[in-house]
């Protein structure tokens, strides 16, 4: 006899594979914390010790990221890289192995599609919340820049889940939580985005120590930049380019002489280049402008 308010058997088997869904993530799930405080999460990405996050999550917070995992182990965090307009960070996890939470492909996502988010919202470990996928989008981008998108959902988030994965129903990462708009609309960056900046990083050695955004033609006219160029955003602490004396808010406009007009131009820089190598960089700083070289340092100085 039933009362009708017992759930019915295929809303019982999808709440049991919700259930270890989640169990099976919860330890690629970790807590990103800055100035002794919980800035976010962050997912175990491609080997046990790199972690995705989000750009907001690090920028600002200082030398001191740490790292808590699901079992409780902490560990210093430093940066490798960071874009400030996709909200991504990719963060170095010395001495950790943590499992790498498997990837899925985002460009099939289909509006009503079941999702989760695996966070810690308001410092609360763990927490999963679902709901479903209301928009797919993308988003427009200028000469030279990356392609970006955006998958919306109504799954619950919190300040705490910046930077946790969200999951379709086989337990793959599909974005990477960014944001809260109205407290019920969420908007995360997609993986295929996310692995597409992982992969066009650049693959040597170096350390550079900014975290850039490219500035449109029409925004730099408004505001009398007088070109187009590279927007500092972040400057790594006792890194190189601090070192060199660059500073947050300065305009990158030309890189050993060439236009510096997208970031994807000082990549590939950075791509063929050494640890030792100087790099000149014409800028503008409160609109006089200024040269500065800087000399790149190698991975074991990679530091926020």
């Amino acid at each position: 006899m039933t009362t009708g308010l017992e759930p019915t058997a295929p809303a019982g088997l999808l709440g049991l594979a919700t259930a270890e869904v989640a169990e099976r993530v919860r330890p690629s799930v970790v807590q990103v914390r800055g100035r002794g405080r919980g800035g976010g999460s962050g997912i175990a990405w491609g080997d046990g010790a790199t972690v995705m996050t989000n750009f907001h999550v690090v920028a600002g917070v200082g030398p001191r990221v740490e790292v808590l995992t699901a079992d409780d182990r902490m560990y210093p965090a430093q940066l490798i890289a960071g874009n400030p307009r996709l909200d991504l960070a990719l963060l170095n996890v010395e001495g950790a192995n943590l499992p790498p939470a498997p990837l899925g492909d985002s460009t099939r996502l289909r509006v009503g599609e079941l999702v989760l988010a695996v966070g810690n919202p308001w410092g609360q470990r763990g927490v999963v919340t679902a709901g479903i996928v209301s928009a797919v989008g993308d988003l427009p981008a200028g000469p030279g820049e990356q392609a970006a998108s955006y998958v919306r959902s109504d799954v619950r988030l919190a300040p705490g889940n910046s930077g946790g994965p969200l999951l379709n129903a086989r337990g793959q990462v599909v974005g990477v939580n960014a944001m809260i708009f109205g407290g019920d609309l969420s908007v995360a960056i997609p993986s295929h985005v996310a692995a597409a900046w992982v992969r066009q990083l650049p693959r040597r050695a170096v350390f550079l120590g900014l975290g850039v955004a490219p500035v449109k033609p029409a925004r730099a006219a408004a505001a009398s930049l007088g070109s187009a160029g590279l927007l500092v955003a972040h400057v790594a602490p006792g890194g190189p380019a601090e070192r060199a004396g660059l500073r947050s808010g300065d305009l990158l406009l030309a890189l050993d002489g060439a236009p510096l007009r997208a970031t994807e131009t000082l990549l590939e820089a950075l791509d063929r280049a050494h640890p030792g190598d100087r790099l000149r960089f014409d800028l503008l700083r409160a609109g006089a402008p200024l040269t500065v070289e800087v000399t790149l340092g190698g991975r074991a100085e990679r530091a926020l």
